[in-house]
């Protein structure tokens, strides 16, 4: 994939207001911690998590997505009636159907001939839905588009929490330890033609993504009989599995990436991760050589957000000059299924 009229035109976010810290997730399983000789202070050891943020008890994930997407058409020059596509791409959704960005469309007050839709890719989704709207862009269909996303973690913790407690099993902590890194988030991203002003943007220029589907079992959330006739949610993860597959499959996109834009490693100025936690981190960044320096992170007061995650941890380290001017930047992506999506992004 290689584009030469797609521009990254401005990013919207909004942060959950609740602050939850791990200790504080920590002390409501105090009791499986004690059962299970588990010393305080091991999960963020073990994933570099200080805190994450949640939505209030049942904020509307569309009032988040709408509320990014404010902030990204209010830092362009695009007007509303402009967008020519507009996708929501989060793993969390307010219901089966409608698409949620039907919703989030008649919040922003689009609609007539734009295609409003949802796609879904774990955490790959805003990235796929930025791929989407490239490629309407790069065919002349649409001049501009946007892609929206929000991710709530609340939920799905709090009936985890409930299980741990209930089964008090290492091995049912284990599989269910990864849930206690989620957080809340909503972002944005507008992709345009380049023609609504005369500043100078943000040029995506390609990308690649492979697959290695054998491995969709390792990481799963979903709904299952609750044991009462019913249904509930219930989340699991093989995280060795996850980050040594992950690890892999990104070695191999890697190696593709870089070729296929023309760039060489020591070229790659920044690079943007999926923000899963330090060991993540750790792995992928030795596996494929990088600097730390070269990598902003997130995880350590946000937690992972899905979706939500990379985009918007690239808009912060914009925000803050991390990303300037001219620089060669690395989007980097994972998803379970697995899927991996790099893309190139000339800041």
């Amino acid at each position: 994939m290689k584009y030469r009229a797609v521009t990254l035109e401005s990013f919207g976010y909004q942060l959950a207001p609740v602050v939850v810290s791990t200790s504080d997730l920590e002390a409501r399983l105090e009791p499986l911690y004690r059962q299970l000789r588990i010393a305080p202070g091991q999960l963020q050891a073990m994933t570099g998590i200080r805190e994450r943020r949640w939505w209030e008890p049942g904020y509307p994930l569309s009032q988040g997505a709408i509320a990014a997407a404010r902030k990204a058409l209010a830092a362009s020059a695009v007007p509303v009636d402009q967008i020519g596509a507009l996708i929501y791409a989060g793993v969390c959704r307010e219901q089966f159907e409608p698409a949620t960005a039907c919703r989030v469309a008649h919040g922003l007050g689009i609609g007539g001939q734009a295609a409003v839709f949802d796609i879904s890719n774990a955490c790959l989704g805003v990235l796929n839905g930025m791929l989407d709207l490239a490629n309407r862009i790069e065919l002349g269909q649409i001049r501009a588009g946007m892609v929206v996303s929000c991710e709530s973690a609340r939920e799905i913790n709090e009936i985890m929490i409930e299980r741990m407690l209930k089964e008090r099993r290492m091995e049912h902590f284990a599989s269910s330890l990864a849930t206690l890194t989620g957080g809340s988030g909503a972002v944005a991203v507008l992709l345009t033609d380049g023609s609504f002003s005369g500043a100078q943007r943000r040029k995506l220029l390609g990308g690649v993504c492979l697959s290695a589907p054998e491995h969709h079992q390792f990481c799963l959330w979903g709904m299952a009989p609750d044991g009462r006739g019913g249904y509930q949610q219930v989340m699991s993860t093989d995280g060795v599995n996850v980050m040594n597959h992950g690890v892999e499959l990104g070695k191999r996109t890697w190696n593709a990436f870089l070729p296929h834009l023309g760039w060489s490693a020591e070229q790659v100025d920044q690079v943007i991760c999926h923000q899963v936690g330090s060991a993540h981190q750790n792995a992928i960044l030795k596996t494929l050589g990088i600097s730390a320096d070269q990598d902003f992170t997130t995880y350590e007061y946000l937690g992972n957000m899905g979706t939500v995650s990379l985009p918007l941890t690239a808009a912060l380290a914009a925000e803050r000059d991390i990303l300037l001017t001219g620089d060669r930047v690395a989007l980097l992506g994972i998803g379970s299924g697995l899927n991996c999506l790099m893309l190139g992004v000339e800041w």
